[in-house]
């Protein structure tokens, strides 16, 4: 005997509501988003399945808003103007101490080319397993990227450590000529380095020092990046320096830029720092406080 229509039709729904519970947790494959929306998207994970999203409030931080960075300025704007041109360009790795402005350098280079097709996407070190899948998506638009991972290291076993370094060298599916990796970092490289791995290295009878195998994977992530661009710890003229830029961007004049000196290096002995990140937070506060 066949079945009323009632319990079937009951049965048909259950079913479909099932199906879109599956559908709401099961991974989807990556979709392109307005690329007119922004400058700058992120990468995210949502309900299982990547996406990227719009950037809707950009940093407007600018190449002459960053002082006592010149040497570092000029390298990653050449490479960069050698990569929007169509040029031969490297991916970067910015390492170095502590708020000493390697984001900020990033996010300027992006407002300087960004009128000439330059777009960022950032990713979180845990989701660049999706990595490849990113590079696909963009092989064939016209415009520019960077992928920008901020303050990248890897702790062992992490899983995009392999992917990061596939793309970066060493894959048979390697990045698209429209796609750079940037990325920062405090460590040189990458990995986290411990005093038993000295006890691998060789000496030999010549008086050459080769690593061992450990010692060798742990720096082999960072020499895939072709460009090394090295920050320091400021001196206290170049911090003072900093502040006055700052104070200046936040029109305050020259006489209170010249009183707040003094404030400015308490600042930094408060925080243990003479930081570009602790200098922008001095001129920040200062600024309105003397406005106010």
């Amino acid at each position: 005997m066949l079945p009323s229509a009632d319990p079937l039709l009951h049965l048909i729904a259950r079913a479909e509501a099932l199906l879109a519970r599956l559908e709401a947790v099961l991974p989807h494959p990556l979709t392109a988003p307005d690329w007119t929306a922004s400058i700058a998207y992120r990468y995210r994970k949502r309900g299982g399945s990547g996406v990227i999203e719009p950037v809707r409030h950009v940093a407007g931080i600018r190449l002459d808003a960053l002082v006592e960075v010149e040497p570092q300025k000029e390298r990653l704007v050449r490479n960069t103007e050698q990569f929007v041109a169509g040029f031969g360009a490297n991916n970067v790795l910015l390492t170095g101490a502590r708020g000493t402005g390697k984001s900020s350098l990033i996010k300027a280079v992006l407002n300087e080319f960004a009128p000439r097709g330059l777009r960022l996407i950032e990713v979180d070190k845990t989701d660049l397993v999706d990595l490849p899948d990113i590079v696909d998506l963009v092989a064939e638009r016209p415009e520019r990227f960077i992928v920008f991972c901020d303050d990248l290291s890897f702790d062992e076993g992490e899983p995009g450590y392999k992917a990061l370094k596939s793309i970066l060298d060493g894959s048979v599916s390697q990045a698209s000529d429209n796609v750079l990796i940037y990325a920062t970092s405090n460590r040189r490289h990458l990995l986290p380095e411990y005093m038993k791995e000295n006890l691998s290295y060789k000496h030999l009878e010549n008086g050459e020092v080769h690593p061992g195998e450990v010692v060798e994977e742990k720096i082999s992530l960072s020499e895939r990046f072709g460009l090394w661009v090295s920050f320091y710890p400021f001196s206290q003229d170049e911090y003072l320096a900093i502040v006055a830029q700052w104070l200046r961007g936040f029109a305050v004049g020259e006489d209170a830029i010249a009183a707040a000196r003094q404030e400015s290096l308490v600042w930094a002995l408060e925080r243990g720092s003479r930081s570009g990140r602790v200098a922008f937070q001095f001129a920040k506060d200062y600024a309105g406080r003397h406005h106010a």
